[in-house]
């Protein structure tokens, strides 16, 4: 063997794709290139003209079919998504494939009405003798960098949208959940789209910068990012460079604020849900829990007692309700935030510890309270089955509590009184705020999915992510033509008047000043100009 074919093999980089439950590796794919990642927006640019003038009808009817097949492949794709990343096949069915279906749903219900020209109608006086609409076009090539935690239903989500707008997208997904998005590429190329219309580039970090880096004729138009706050914040810096649209999701550390008034059977156990679905993996998780001082001890018995009869395991067994961490160095974490809590004064009522007989990436859910701000759990974001609990004495203080954060993903807050929790919710710094539920607002097709503070820019899902995926353009078009317009050269003394006697018209306060700007401004509109 030649010396170049040796160098060329040390070359190739390769990721694992691994079941978080057995640590068997189910398939080792190599890392596309850089050459290899512009080159698939190159042939994406290349098709995108084609895909874009097929008009949002024959688009939706893509998209009718991929509902359509989806759904014939729902058992197949949802334990899929469990041997790659862990979670319970209950889990997959709900919080992906349902999630997917169900964006389709709305695209194909709304999307004809939501993309197409809207009229803009004109107010100022200037200008009744035009025409106006929004044009709503695609911005050609859409970069998506989706996440491990959610492997099927965020890059689908946000693959539907730049599609039925009329976007090529070019997909990197997470090195830990590469077949998952295969799985995907494989559903929307069967579907009807276009090969080069929609492709994946499994890789790890190198493959999504250089996807992050392209410019040009093989350069992406937009970027779409699901990830850490470290790593958004340096996506922002890249795209900074050349002005590059991005929609950066980046995690939270979400409140749930339990008022004096709350059920807390109920409560206690949206609280268990909320923080261990996805084995707490879930960027909407309860991570957070604040509980007015009357009921805290009533709850955290509750909330013991729920979480010790959860059962853990591999996501495949029927009986699992929390699956495994996606990886060791994810547990760990974990562990650190606890131990920190535990030796700041937390008590410890419920897990607390890895489960070594399952496998090395399980930890039992766990339940602390007396938890403070001073403690990590409380500040950074753990992305593990941990419920960390602490008590509040009045509404102010629950809604300062829940504000002291940098980030502002999502929020709940109970109460048996709907009025007083919206009050309080219009309070909170956050993307998206539940009355009486939690993390279920992702499900919810029609509603906007984003955050403010460190929890990113831009929104997915609904009308509004749906316009992420467009450029705006105002259309202008005046409706005479042959006539020169009074703002244009001549100005002097007397245009000086006339404009003076036109704004009166206009703005004026009262009748008799709007009368007199008329009459000083009669003839304005139609005279001769240069």
């Amino acid at each position: 063997m030649s010396v170049l074919a040796i160098d060329l093999q040390v070359a190739v980089r390769r990721v694992s794709s691994v079941n978080p439950a057995t640590g068997e590796v189910l398939r080792e794919l190599e890392c596309a290139g850089e050459s290899e990642v512009l080159a698939a927006v190159a042939r994406a640019r290349a098709a995108q003209g084609a895909w874009a003038a097929i008009g949002v009808r024959r688009r939706i009817a893509v998209l009718r079919e991929f509902q359509h097949r989806l759904h014939e492949k729902k058992s197949e794709i949802a334990e899929a998504i469990t041997r790659e990343a862990g979670k319970p096949v209950a889990e997959a069915l709900t919080t992906e494939v349902l999630v997917v279906l169900d964006a389709a749903r709305f695209l194909i219900d709304h999307a004809y009405r939501l993309l197409r020209d809207e009229p803009l109608p004109h107010g100022n006086l200037a200008t009744k003798l035009k025409s106006g609409r929004l044009v709503r076009e695609p911005y050609g090539v859409v970069g998506i960098i989706s996440p491990w935690n959610y492997p099927f239903s965020i890059p689908a989500t946000e693959t539907l949208a730049a599609l039925v707008a009329g976007n090529a997208a070019v997909l990197k997904p997470s090195e830990f959940t590469s077949l998952v998005a295969l799985e995907l590429q494989s559903v929307l190329h069967d579907a009807g789209v276009p090969t080069d219309v929609f492709q994946v580039v499994v890789g790890d970090g190198a493959t999504g910068a250089a996807l992050i880096h392209s410019r040009g004729e093989t350069g992406i138009d937009k970027l779409v990012f699901t990830g850490s706050v470290a790593t958004g914040k340096r996506i922002a810096a890249a795209a900074a460079e050349r002005l590059l649209p991005v929609v950066l999701e980046l995690g939270g550390k979400d409140p749930m604020l339990v008022l004096d008034d709350a059920d807390v059977d109920v409560a206690s156990s949206a609280a268990v849900w909320g923080a261990f679905v996805n084995a707490g993996q879930t960027c909407l998780s309860v991570e957070r829990c604040y509980v007015h001082r009357s009921l805290y001890e009533a709850f955290l018995k509750a909330c013991a007692e729920k979480t010790k009869k959860l059962r853990v395991g591999h996501g495949l067994d029927r009986e699992t309700d929390v699956g495994p961490m996606i990886h060791e160095g994810q547990l760990r974490i974990v562990e650190s935030h606890v131990a920190d809590a535990a030796a700041r004064g937390a008590r410890l009522l419920a897990g607390g510890s890895r489960l070594p007989e399952l496998g090395k990436n399980f930890y039992k859910p766990t339940v602390l309270a007396d938890v403070t701000h001073e403690m990590r759990i409380m500040r950074e974001e753990t992305f593990g089955p941990v419920l960390p609990v602490a008590a509040f004495d009045s509404d102010e203080e629950a809604v300062r509590l829940a504000n002291d954060s940098e980030f502002g993903l999502a929020a709940s807050v109970w109460t048996r009184h709907g009025e007083r929790g919206e009050r309080l919710a219009r309070r909170i710094q956050a993307g998206t705020v539940m009355v009486n539920d939690v993390v279920s607002c992702f499900g919810v097709s029609e509603a906007p999915h984003g955050g403010v503070k460190s929890s990113g820019v831009g929104r997915a899902h609904g009308r509004f992510g749906l316009e992420e995926m467009v450029r705006l353009k105002y259309l202008d078009v005046d409706l005479m033509p042959g006539m020169k317009k009074v703002w244009w050269y001549g100005y002097g003394a007397s245009f000086r008047r006339q404009m003076e006697g036109f704004l009166d018209l206009q703005f004026a306060r009262g009748f008799g000043e709007r009368l007199r700007g008329a009459l000083r401004a009669a003839g304005v509109m139609w005279r001769k100009r240069l």
